[in-house]
């Protein structure tokens, strides 16, 4: 039996803490005297709420009209294609309603500096990673420290980079199985987000959910693995499962995890509760302003265009990404959300989204889908 495998440096896990200074006050509520929350002690580990961050320029002040349309700043093909992202990051998690708190993320936005490989990888790169637990918090934590190192010492990296993702899911399950030490009846989702370039490649196994932010428009890079839906349904019938209330094998309300291997058979066959991520190719532009990934418990309480609009705001108005995580984690509790909740954004560019207006016109006013997207998002958030 393999021994549990550690995720030491080079991967290393930028961890930090968050200030309540100039924090936007979303309810007139003043932040300063908030309460820690006290974790529970899981089964297994103790989980503790993590904050990342990496070091960005802060704006001290910006403009927070959200009038409805955009200012057109359209840049030239040639622009685009030399567009590259300045990648900068924040994160916060948060326990919630719950006894214990079983997520797990990483935030690493120097992927290069961390790697030690002579392998020519595309810069910047940076790797991202939501991973939500459930039946205690072994697996979210082995899938955590280990998932990185699997792609990056797979055969096909970084020659075919979606090979070596899709490889790197299942190896990691299989080494899972085989970490006599660990709970392998514990599981967990997995929401990876790796950056090369201006290649985005999100890998997703579970109901996490990864969403561009497009000049206020909502764009969701990833797909939820519910057992309801239709995809997912054939496949688990077709394998020999069922679906009962809406879980799989009345037992699991998401259809793809790594670990839960009481619910699974030898390696290597076939099984209604899969490992294999699906994966999404983006090719970033100038318009794409930054990404949010998070938990269930983030998207069962908000749309993906009210997250962007309003990260968008946060944005504007003090461009810290990890401010603008703990917003969204804030809006969610608000909302009664029942599960633990972990937050990434990703920025794409060192400035803030810009002001975003309508040009005014005496003679005829009208109104672009970003800006109807974006006024969809505004009612959504009220």
């Amino acid at each position: 039996m393999a021994a549990r495998m550690d995720f030491s440096p080079p991967f290393a896990i930028i961890e930090g803490g968050y200030t309540n200074d100039n924090l936007p006050d979303m309810d007139n509520e003043k932040l300063d005297n908030e309460k820690q929350v006290t974790l529970g002690k899981p089964p297994r580990h103790l989980s503790i709420m993590q904050h990342c961050v990496s070091s960005g320029r802060l704006i001290a002040e910006a403009n927070l009209e959200l009038d409805v349309g955009i200012v057109v700043h359209k840049s030239s093909s040639d622009e685009k294609t030399e567009f590259l992202p300045v990648l900068r990051s924040g994160s916060c998690a948060e326990i919630g309603p719950k006894q214990y708190m079983e997520d797990e993320h990483i935030c690493i936005d120097d992927l290069i500096g961390h790697l030690e490989t002579t392998t020519k990888v595309p810069s910047p790169g940076a790797f991202y990673g939501v991973f939500d637990g459930h039946g205690g918090t072994d697996a979210a934590i082995f899938i955590r420290e280990n998932i990185l190192k699997f792609i990056v010492e797979d055969s096909h990296f970084p020659i075919c980079v979606e090979k070596a993702i899709k490889s790197a899911f299942l190896k990691a399950d299989y080494a899972f199985a085989d970490a006599s030490s660990l709970d392998i009846s514990s599981g967990t989702t997995a929401l990876t987000a790796l950056i090369f370039g201006r290649t985005l490649i999100i890998a997703n196994a579970g109901d996490c959910r990864a969403v561009l932010g497009r000049r206020g428009r909502a764009i969701e890079i990833s797909k939820d693995h519910k057992p309801n839906c239709t995809s997912e349904r054939l496949r688990i019938e077709k394998l020999g499962g069922v679906i009962y209330d809406g879980y799989l094998n009345g037992q699991l309300s998401v259809a793809r995890a790594l670990g839960d291997w009481h619910m699974k058979g030898p390696k290597g066959s076939a099984c209604p509760l899969s490992a294999e991520p699906e994966l999404q190719e983006t090719d970033l532009s100038d318009e794409d302003e930054f990404l949010i990934m998070g938990c269930d418990g983030l998207w069962d309480v908000m749309s993906s265009q009210c997250a962007v609009t309003m990260a968008r705001k946060e944005l504007m108005l003090h461009n810290d990404p990890e401010r603008c995580s703990r917003e969204l984690v804030r809006e969610a509790l608000k909302r009664n959300t029942c599960d633990n909740l972990t937050v990434i954004v990703v920025c794409f560019s060192a400035e803030p989204p810009p002001r975003i207006e309508i040009p005014q016109s005496r003679v005829r006013r009208s109104i672009s889908s970003e800006g109807l997207n974006l006024l969809k998002g505004v009612l959504d958030c009220n």
